[in-house]
């Protein structure tokens, strides 16, 4: 059975003296389906808003106000090690073997944590990274200065000495942007993302274009978003405690050539579907199921709530940490194919060195083809040998269609031969008319 788990972050001391959670925890690992319980915890970290990133292995964790990430073995169940960078780090996330960090300068910083290779990007932003969001090719990063930069990552992770600068830059907001979600698919309509800010707004963009396709305007200011997996829905939490849905591809389509709004329009969004109650407090962080079924949300007094999307009934509460809740990350229940498996970090390191990769081999690096299986066994494969048998089982069936291809392909030659003794006899009528005249 598949089991879908979370990892959540608190940031700050606890709320209460509560005595039946461990004061120095600071970061859970909760499995949803199919049924809550914590799996696993991990001590002494104060996590601020979007510093937590999550891989097959590890779990990173930036600190509140600290140069420093706290790296944890997943497998050992331990803190691997404490990496201090030259800035302070305001925002995580990971992709692909890559760690990136946003720092309080405005940087952006790739670690390659296996190599230890780090590549830092001049300071671009002119306020601190406050949020950053990832595809395979593209990454995206907000900051207090009220812009969002567009980054192509392979131009980032080249091995060009020169420096990076953003690909597009998107500016629409007047205030500091606090969130950013991003879709994974290739689809025009749905490669999209969506960034929250503090002048009360979110914004719908093509980032490949820099277009904004849509800005969506709500009472308060908002603190957090997520996006459906495939696009459907956009959830955004507010600083009164409301949770929004907005609908990108309902009958009233938002967005995509269903949509009956031009570009570029502005959409009031005013009732919320739900909202949290006054003892927990606004919501700090939301993150969406993999089947885009739950949403969870965490709240400054230390809950973990739960809200149906099928029903978008009242919430239920999963867990009370007893600190502010900072980050939610979902881990995806399908399990990844990989050749390598990476068991310690490596340390970034500044400068130039050998340039090695330091992972375990996990099966093969290249799968073994049909013709190599078929030269190492003995005598013929046993799947070979039954699609053979079955071939021979089978009835023979091409003989009618044999016939029918025989008798059009006679019909065809007398066709063309008709025609040739049409074009034999006009010639002759041609030269005989020919010769009269002459």
């Amino acid at each position: 059975m598949l089991t879908e788990k979370y990892f959540a972050s608190i940031s700050g001391p606890p709320i209460a003296n509560n005595t039946a959670i461990a004061k120095d925890i600071g970061i859970y690992e909760h499995t949803l389906h199919p049924s809550h319980s914590t799996t696993s915890t991990f001590k002494k970290s104060s996590v601020p808003r979007n510093s937590l990133a999550v891989s097959d292995t590890h779990v990173f964790a930036a600190q509140d106000d600290k140069s420093t990430v706290h790296v944890y073995s997943r497998v050992k169940g331990n803190q691997e090690s404490t990496v201090t960078f030259q800035e302070r780090i305001r925002s995580v996330a990971f992709r692909d073997d890559v760690l990136v960090l946003g720092t309080a300068e405005g940087r952006v910083i790739l670690w390659e944590i296996c190599t230890g290779r780090q590549v830092t990007t001049p300071a671009c932003h002119v306020q601190a990274v406050t949020c950053i969001a990832s595809t395979p090719y593209h990454l995206l990063t907000g900051s207090d200065d009220s812009n969002v930069h567009v980054w192509e990552l392979s131009r980032l992770l080249g091995l060009d000495p020169t420096e990076h600068e953003p690909e597009k830059t998107l500016s629409n907001h007047r205030a500091a942007v606090v969130s950013i979600a991003v879709s994974q698919s290739t689809n025009p309509d749905t490669n999209m993302c969506v960034t929250a800010g503090k002048d009360k707004s979110c914004i719908i963009w093509n980032y490949q274009t820099g277009t904004a396709l849509r800005t969506l305007l709500f009472p308060t200011n908002p603190t957090s978003l997520c996006l459906d997996p495939c696009a459907r829905a956009i959830y955004v939490s507010s600083d009164d405690g409301s949770i929004f849905a907005v609908d990108t591809f309902s009958e009233k389509a938002l967005l995509g050539p269903q949509s009956i709004e031009a570009v570029s329009a502005v959409v009031q969004v005013a009732s919320a579907f739900g909202s949290a109650p006054q003892e927990a407090g606004p919501a700090s962080c939301l993150a969406v199921s993999y089947d885009g079924t739950t949403l969870l949300s965490g709240h400054s007094k230390g809950q973990i709530l739960r809200w149906d999307l099928s029903t978008r009934a009242d919430s239920t509460q999963l867990a009370n940490l007893n600190a502010s809740i900072s980050n939610l990350v979902f881990e995806s229940p399908l399990p990844q194919t990989k050749s390598t498996q990476l068991t310690t970090v490596v340390k970034p390191f500044l400068g130039s060195r050998n340039y090695n990769f330091t992972a375990q081999l996990v099966r093969d690096l290249t799968d073994e083809s049909r013709f190599e299986k078929m030269l190492n066994g003995k005598g013929f494969a046993a799947g070979d040998l039954e699609n053979a048998i079955q071939a021979l089982q089978q009835p023979h069936t091409d003989s009618a269609g044999d016939s029918e291809l025989k008798k059009e392909n006679e019909e065809l030659r007398e066709i063309i031969n008709e025609q040739r003794a049409l074009q034999k006899k006009t010639l002759e009528r041609y030269i005989e008319a020919k010769a009269a005249n002459t």
